[in-house]
C-alpha cells in the first residue's frame, strides 16, 4: 500500500493540504480535513462478483457487463452476469445495457421480496428467498435457528442477471459446476436458471435436515424426567419455523410455471429438469408441514405437564394442609382459657395429646400416600 500527501491545487498556484491518500485496488483514498474517513462510493466493479460470455457450453471471454451483451450476440451465446448488493445507481447502469424492466429493477434493489415469477416482454424476472441453517450449540429462548436472504434473476433469451442479497450463499458453485458441465450449459440461460433454483432447493433440504436435530433434541427435553418450562424455547423453534415457511411455501408456483415452460421462454427439455426441482421442493414441504405440527403438539404437550404439575403440587400442598390442620385443631381446643376443662388435671394428659395428635397425623399422611398425593 502506497501514501502521500493529499493536496489541493488553488488557481492562484498555491496548494493546500488536506490529509493523506492512499492507494488500493488501484484507486487513491483520501482523509478528509477532520482525518475522517469519507464515505467511498462503490463502483460497478465492486458490485460484480463475475461476468462471463459463453458459447456452446464453454466460457468464451470474461469482459465488463457493458462489453458482455454484445459479445454474447456476436457469437451466438449469452451472457452471464452476477451481482451482490447493487445499489439503485449500479444497478440501472447494467439495467440499461440489458433492457430490464424499471419494475423488476426497483424490486431488485430494495430485495425484501417474496418468492414469484414475471414476465416483462421477453424477460423473466424470478425471486428466489434463500435460507441458511444458523450453528447453535444449543437452542434457546433467543436462538436464531435460520437466517435467510434474496437472489433475483433476470432471465432472457441471451442473458442472465443474478442479483444477489443479505445471507445468500454465494453462487460461484454453481457457476463452476455448470462450467464443468458444458453439454448442460449448451441449453443456454434456462440452464443457468435451473442450476440455481436447484442449488436453492438443495440447501432448503439440508436446511430442513438440521432444523430437524433440532426438533428432536426438544422433542427429547419435553418429555424428560426432568423437562422444565421449555415453552419458550419451543415458541422460538416455531418463529424460526414460520419464517422457513415463508422462503419456501410461495416458490410452488413459480416453479410450477417453469415446469410448463413459463409462457414459452422456457424449452420443454429444460422443463423436464424443473419437474425435479420442484419435487424436491414438495419434499422440502412435507417435512416442515410436520415440523410445524410436531413443535405444535411440543407446545400442547408442555403446557399440558405444567398443567399436571401444578395438580400434583396443590395435591401435595393440600394433603400437607390438611396433616397440619389436626394438632392446630388440638391445640387450639386446649388453648381456650376455660377453668373447666376435661383432661386438664390429669397427669399424663400433655403425653397423651401429642400421642393422639401423632397418631391422627399419622393416618393421615398414611390415607394420603395411599390415593397417591404425598
Amino acid at each position: 500500500m502506497t501514501n502521500r500527501p493529499a493536496v489541493i491545487h488553488r488557481k492562484d498556484g498555491s496548494r493546500r493540504g488536506f490529509g493523506r491518500q492512499w492507494r488500493r485496488t488501484g484507486r487513491w483514498h483520501s482523509l478528509d480535513g477532520e482525518g475522517d474517513l469519507p464515505e467511498q462510493r462503490r463502483c460497478t466493479a465492486d458490485v460484480v462478483v463475475d461476468c462471463a460470455v459463453y458459447e456452446d457450453g464453454c466460457r468464451a471471454a470474461s469482459l465488463p457487463p457493458q462489453q458482455a451483451l454484445d459479445e454474447a450476440r456476436k457469437r451466438g451465446g449469452f451472457a452471464w452476469i452476477g451481482l451482490h448488493e447493487p445499489d439503485a445507481e449500479h444497478l440501472e447502469e447494467i439495467a440499461e445495457v440489458f433492457g430490464l424492466h424499471p419494475l423488476a429493477v426497483e424490486d431488485a434493489v430494495h430485495a425484501h421480496q417474496r418468492p414469484k415469477l414475471e414476465r416483462y416482454g421477453d424477460t423473466l424476472f424470478l425471486v428466489l428467498k434463500t435460507v441458511v441453517f444458523v450453528e447453535h450449540e444449543k437452542l434457546t429462548a433467543t436462538s436464531e435457528v435460520v437466517d435467510t436472504g434474496e437472489v433475483m434473476i433476470f432471465l432472457g433469451p441471451d442473458f442472465v442477471v443474478v442479483v444477489r442479497h443479505g445471507s445468500a450463499p454465494g453462487l460461484s458453485r454453481v457457476r463452476r459446476a455448470l462450467e464443468s458441465r458444458p453439454e448442460m450449459l449448451a441449453h443456454g440461460p434456462s440452464a443457468v436458471l435451473h442450476a440455481i433454483t436447484d442449488q436453492v432447493v438443495d440447501d432448503y433440504l439440508d436446511v430442513a435436515d438440521a432444523v430437524e436435530l433440532d426438533v428432536d433434541t426438544l422433542e427429547s427435553d419435553v418429555f424428560s424426567p426432568e423437562h422444565g418450562d421449555d415453552a419458550s424455547r419451543i415458541y422460538q423453534l416455531k418463529r424460526e419455523l414460520i419464517e422457513f415457511k415463508r422462503a419456501v411455501f410461495p416458490m410452488a408456483r413459480p416453479l410450477e410455471r417453469l415446469t410448463e415452460g413459463a409462457d414459452g421462454l422456457i424449452n420443454a427439455e429444460m422443463g423436464r429438469y424443473f419437474r425435479d426441482v420442484a419435487d424436491h421442493l414438495s419434499h422440502v414441504r412435507e417435512h416442515l408441514i410436520a415440523y410445524g405440527e410436531l413443535v405444535d403438539g411440543l407446545l400442547s404437550a408442555n403446557l399440558s405437564q405444567l398443567a399436571v404439575q401444578q395438580n400434583v403440587d396443590m395435591r401435595r400442598i393440600s394433603a400437607g394442609a390438611a396433616i397440619l390442620a389436626i394438632p392446630t385443631m388440638i391445640a387450639g381446643f386446649y388453648g381456650m382459657n376455660f377453668h373447666h376443662m376435661p383432661e386438664l388435671g390429669w397427669t399424663y394428659g400433655y403425653p397423651i395429646m401429642l400421642g393422639v395428635t401423632a397418631a391422627l397425623s399419622g393416618l393421615c399422611y398414611r390415607a394420603f400416600h395411599r390415593v397417591g398425593w404425598l
